[in-house]
């Protein structure tokens, strides 16, 4: 047998029969940290603090169910070697992948399409999809304690894809970008504002700064995206395709809106970095109050009666951030 070189964890469980979704649950978790399955319902995790308190909680909610839980740090399988082990993550790591290279693959053909014949919605759409694809790798690689080849070979594709729809897409961004300033605050006095349905990070945060900042008796409304151009007489579209503010180059709405408007200082400044990583997800500030803000966000999405409610509790969300990094 060969020489082991690692240490493990091995966790143990018995659950009711009824009700049959327990088992369910408790594997969920077990595939959500990583587990390997190795018999029946024994699993192993390579050893870490992380994982250990994660089994530690664990242990506690099986029992909390009425179930029985265990689990051991050990040097070796007497079994099995490190090899045997680590091929047996590899493998379902591998398998991980297997669908996010298939999506990649059609992406690619997608790709290669509007490299042909450019079209912005088209760019938008596989931008889209290609974050979308992007998270769910990154989901999977957190998971591949010890690095899958397979997993390597398509983290160069993706390199490749993102370096490849960079490069098409900045020519016709160059083409079609405005600057959005400077612009009047006394242009903008009493007007409805329009923009799409159902407001995330960037329209419930522009709200605010319009609001706040640019026009406080500002009414918002909100309409079809194909109807934004004339919808309503007067009214100014934001955060909507060509809309009269909306995304330019690598920046959001709200970034478009400072910089119209001359609106500085660190509170905004910080504010409008949350809503560019959340909005654009290209990582480029690493906010720390990132996640937290989407949290409430997507809470307000789920509960909020109909458009105007979100739009108005998120409005109040800024409200606060703002409130409490100006201090």
């Amino acid at each position: 047998m060969s020489q082991n070189i690692f240490n493990w964890l091995l966790f143990f469980y018995t659950v009711p029969a009824k009700p049959g979704n327990l088992r369910m649950k408790v594997w969920r978790r077990l595939l959500k940290m990583g587990a390997a399955s190795l018999k029946g319902s024994v699993y192993i995790l390579p050893f870490s603090e992380d994982h250990q308190e994660a089994l530690h909680w664990l242990t506690g909610e099986v029992s909390s169910l009425g179930g029985e839980a265990a689990f051991a740090k050990v040097e070796r399988i007497e079994t099995m070697g490190d090899e045997e082990i680590v091929a047996l993550f590899q493998a379902q790591r591998e398998n991980d992948y297997v669908p996010i290279a298939a999506a990649l693959e059609a992406l690619e053909v997608q790709l290669s399409s509007l490299e042909q014949q450019p079209d912005i919605k088209g760019l938008e759409r596989v931008k889209g999809a290609f974050q979308k694809l992007h998270k769910d790798f990154r989901a999977v690689q957190g998971l591949d304690f010890f690095h899958c080849p397979p997993g390597a070979v398509l983290q160069k594709r993706l390199e490749s894809f993102e370096e490849r729809f960079t490069k098409l897409a900045a020519q016709p961004r160059e083409k079609r970008a405005k600057p959005a300033g400077p612009r009047s605050k006394e242009d903008y006095q009493g007007k409805v504002w329009v923009t799409r349905r159902r407001p995330f990070v960037d329209r419930m945060a522009s709200a605010w700064l319009i609001r706040r900042f640019i026009d406080p008796q500002a009414r918002f409304e909100f309409l079809e995206s194909d109807r934004m151009a004339a919808a309503v007489p007067g009214g100014v579209s934001f955060d909507v395709p060509d809309g009269d503010f909306t995304h330019e180059q690598d920046r959001c709405t709200f970034e478009v809106l400072l910089e119209a408007f001359g609106l500085r200082g660190k509170a905004l400044r910080k504010i409008a970095e949350v809503v560019h990583d959340l909005d654009l997800k290209d990582g480029k500030f690493a906010n720390p109050l990132a996640s937290g803000v989407e949290s409430i966000l997507l809470g307000i999405r789920k509960t909020a009666q109909n458009d105007d409610a979100a739009l108005e509790e998120g409005i109040a969300v800024f409200a606060r951030l703002y409130a409490a990094l100006s201090k």
